[in-house]
């Protein structure tokens, strides 16, 4: 048997967050396939085949579905793409993805579909069967066996390296033809960025900004954290008391009901750190926490801290970096 790894990807390249879900299902000590569902470009697929040991590429092209079933199997909608991954179920044991918003939302409906139970959020492979996991906001690691025929797993993406890519394409190419019988009950509407040109995005993002409810408006989130972003190339995430505070976009939010981030630096400004917080943003290499009070719970797991007041601090910041 082998391994599917769901990809995601972009004009530009293959999501950062599938190519450490890569190095997670490499330790499952099977041949491993990766499926790509759209049209990408010839320099994605080259950069895809140069994975280590990848044994196909398998590509769902789009091109022959109608208009409004193509946006719907290249933005991933979750009922399509977990039914075409079902129908490969004879050639797999396992199936992999990222635990992005798409891998959470998609690898549960196959885990439905397969009958399957799902190991969520692994942060190790101890042998192909028995997986680490956070439970309880990341405060407990708790170690699981999966005993069934079939396993969907997803993976913290943060938890494992990018793999070392070869110099020439490892695996083959092969097309799938989509089957004619793929549900689509909901439908791609529209995609809306919020993100500043020449911001990087938030999961690749070497350095994080993360800005919470201190900021006390919108117009403060955006004034402040901006130039500072900018000054070093950062990328700007919020609290979940930002984002329900209308200060931040929900695809900024970073947590454990948001995205999982594992920069070298990340910059907590404004933000208490409660534990639901921190289960995004542990893996981070450094961590540096701005907050006027100092008992806030991010002092805790900080490697510097700077007790202030924010709007002093940022702007001051902000200048000295030039």
């Amino acid at each position: 048997m082998a391994v599917l790894l769901l990809a995601e990807w972009n004009e530009s390249g293959l999501a950062v967050e599938t190519a450490k879900a890569y190095s997670a299902a490499q330790k499952l000590r099977q041949p491993v396939d990766l499926l790509m569902i759209g049209r990408p470009p010839a320099a994605v697929r080259q950069e895809a085949l140069r994975l280590p040991g990848l044994r196909r590429l398998r590509l769902a092209d789009t091109q022959s579905a109608p208009a409004a079933q193509q946006k719907a199997l290249e933005y991933g909608l979750a009922e399509p793409v977990a039914a075409l991954l079902a129908g490969l179920a004879a050639d797999y044991e396992v199936f992999i993805a990222a635990a992005t918003s798409g891998g959470k939302n998609i690898m549960p409906r196959l885990s439905g579909l397969l009958a399957a139970a799902q190991i969520s959020d692994i942060i190790a492979v101890l042998a192909p069967d028995i997986f680490k996991r956070l439970i309880y906001a990341g405060n407990v690691v708790e170690t699981v066996r999966a005993t069934g025929a079939k396993k969907v797993i997803t993976v913290r993406a943060g938890a494992f390296p990018p793999p070392v890519r070869t110099e020439m394409a490892q695996g083959v190419e092969e097309k799938l033809i989509l089957p004619p019988d793929l549900p689509f009950p909901s439908r791609f509407v529209a995609l809306q960025r919020d993100k500043a040109e020449g911001e990087p995005d938030l999961a690749a993002a070497r350095i994080v900004i993360a800005g919470g409810r201190g900021f006390g408006t919108a117009e403060n989130f955006r004034a402040l954290l901006e130039p500072l972003a900018a000054r070093l190339s950062a990328a700007i995430g919020a609290s979940r008391a930002a984002v329900d505070a209308g200060f931040a976009p929900n695809d900024r939010q970073i947590g454990q009901t948001g995205r999982a981030v594992s920069p070298d630096l990340y910059i907590a400004v404004g933000l208490s750190g409660a534990v639901q917080h921190l289960a995004g943003m542990m893996d981070s290499r450094v961590i540096i926490a701005i907050n006027k009070d100092a008992e806030a719970p991010i002092f805790q797991v900080a490697d510097y801290g700077l007790v202030g007041d924010l709007f002093t601090v940022l702007p001051a910041l902000t200048e000295k970096l030039g």
